[in-house]
């Protein structure tokens, strides 16, 4: 029996570090599975399909939270009892209370039937439970897609409020990023290239910037274009 470790961020920006430290705290011996990955669909996420198809009966895998295994509820839900029923144990650090063990414990503690018509309200009591169990684990689910599409709307309702206030949101049309390796490579052809007043020709100075040939010409014809 194995027990993994999957950690997943949506965006690069994130540190999936956290997620690792969390999970190792616990279990220090957990195989520690990492995926930077951006949507909400399984497609596409190669090393939880990876992890799906080597997991065994018995085997366990944790998760950070449950919106690390799917921030789709109905996608996680339907993940979840795959995996419960092939026998895979799921542990969730800040949902304990949606671990398959706790599933199991629900099904586990099912009332014994006793022969006669009292099996009928036993029965509904039963499916009850088992129905408050999977609820709750379809809840949780639910909640972590609540909270992504929160932060969604939230993000979204910042930004254009500050454009109504004024506020310039990303680069301005039209203007290029520069960087002190463009700036500097700018200020050689400005000095030294013959259309600028200098002494070197383009390949000359080409070589002087240390840039490739598109690179040149992009930044000449910037710098012509800004001296119009």
């Amino acid at each position: 029996m194995k027990l993994y470790g999957y950690c997943r961020i949506s965006t690069r920006k994130q540190n999936i570090e956290r997620q690792v430290r969390n999970i190792l705290a616990v279990f220090p011996d957990a195989i520690i599975i990492k995926e930077i990955y951006t949507g909400t669909k399984f497609q596409g996420r190669k090393e939880l399909e990876k992890l799906l198809k080597i997991v065994r009966t018995g085997d366990t895998i944790v998760f950070d939270s449950v919106s690390r295994m799917s921030r789709n509820a109905e996608e996680g839900f339907q993940l979840y009892e795959e995996l419960f029923r092939k026998g895979i144990n799921l542990i969730f650090l800040k949902e304990p209370h949606i671990n398959t063990d706790t599933y199991k414990k629900a099904m586990g503690n099912q009332l014994n039937m006793t022969g006669d018509t009292v099996d009928l309200i036993l029965e509904g009591i039963n499916r009850y439970l088992l129905e408050l169990a999977k609820s709750q684990i379809r809840l949780a689910f639910e909640q972590a897609e609540k909270e992504v599409s929160d932060l969604r709307q939230r993000t979204k309702e910042g930004i254009e409020t500050a454009r109504l206030n004024g506020k310039q949101i990303g680069q301005l049309p039209g203007r290029t990023y520069e960087t002190k390796k463009s700036k500097a490579a700018k200020r050689i052809i400005m000095k030294h290239n013959q259309d600028f007043g200098g002494s070197l020709n383009d390949i000359e100075t080409m070589k002087q910037a240390g840039i490739s040939k598109k690179t040149f010409y992009k930044y000449k014809n910037e710098l012509q274009i800004e001296q119009r």
